[in-house]
């Protein structure tokens, strides 16, 4: 890279405006790197502006759904980073579309562009899932690499912070629902993880300071159980409710019919995923593909969680400040 400061690097985020996007964008612009931020309505990506300096930050149209809106959105760059996925299918967003064809085409765009590229995929990734999910993040990253062998991958595990769509939702369902689901008896492993600090291994990633080419696995410092990470949460919000254990077959009959909300709470496709344990690696751990690798220390559910649980203990309302 010729670029002589910071300032005279272009970066384009795709999925700039999302949850992860947020702190993506905050962590770039306070290194004051120019950004492009490429979604599907730059009208709703007022909110980043904030973020950085005047004229730093800036919205253009793309889809990744459609290459040529790809292409264009990545002109000129000299970093390319794709965050988008979707958490369930809906419409014309689907798994396959989003996660693989989708991250096909910003990478062979990052390609064109002979920029660098960094990609957000997920723990769990694996062509053999019973996940539709799994296996379209890991069609994504093969397809990524095909295209941009020296890309660097990050797989999060669960991601929590402001406006998180995890913690938050357990804390919803706290609210409404007199009992909580124990999905498989609740025995399933996480390693939730904040949303700055895989900001900050990706500011990494930009900075050359992570190996191209490699995979990371990204995970806090506690691994929780399923059961551990509801108790947590209704100790937070100070809420008392009964946690009765379900087998997965029984949370897929479930999952069926929340499937016809516009937001569901749960998918079939989502009880497959609580299957398998959603930790770091002890080959990723013994390689350094890790946060603690990149010399970042991961700060705990319980640093950041309260301060945006705490408002929705005593209102039903969600604290929607970037911690």
């Amino acid at each position: 890279m010729t670029a002589q400061s910071n300032a005279d690097t272009l970066i384009t985020i795709f999925g700039g405006s999302g949850f992860l996007g947020r702190h993506v964008v905050r962590a770039l612009a306070r290194q004051e790197y120019r950004i492009r931020v490429a979604v599907r309505r730059p009208d709703l990506a007022g909110h980043l502006q904030p973020l950085g300096r005047v004229g730093q930050i800036h919205a253009v149209r793309a889809n990744v759904r459609h290459r040529a809106s790809v292409a264009a959105a990545v002109r000129g760059s000299d970093v390319v980073i794709n965050l988008v996925g979707i958490l369930f299918e809906s419409g014309r967003q689907r798994f396959e579309t989003v996660q693989a064809f989708g991250a096909e085409s910003v990478a062979l765009a990052a390609a064109a562009e002979n920029a660098s590229m960094i990609h957000v995929s997920a723990i769990g990734a694996d062509e053999h899932s019973r996940s539709a999910y799994a296996r379209s993040k890991a069609e994504g990253e093969r397809l990524v690499l095909a295209a941009t062998p020296e890309a660097t991958i990050f797989r999060p595990s669960v991601v929590f912070g402001p406006n998180d769509d995890f913690f938050n939702r357990f804390a919803a369902l706290a609210r409404m629902a007199p009992a909580l689901p124990l999905v498989g008896g609740g025995t399933t492993r996480f390693q939730p993880v904040y949303a700055g600090d895989v900001a900050e291994a990706i500011a990494k990633a930009v900075a050359g300071q992570a190996g191209a080419g490699k995979v990371y696995e990204l995970g806090g410092p506690e691994v929780m159980t399923f059961k551990e990470i509801l108790q947590y949460v209704l100790a937070t919000i100070g809420r008392r409710r009964l946690l009765v254990p379900i087998p997965f077959w029984v949370a897929k009959l479930e999952a069926f019919f929340f499937e016809f909300m516009p937001k569901p709470l749960l998918t079939r496709d989502q009880v497959e995923l609580l299957r398998s344990d959603n930790v770091v690696s002890e080959a990723a751990r013994a390689e350094g593909r890790t946060l603690e690798g990149l010399g970042i220390v991961p700060r705990s559910a319980e640093a950041i969680v309260p301060s945006y649980l705490w408002r929705f203990r005593k209102t039903g309302q969600f604290h929607d400040r970037v911690a």
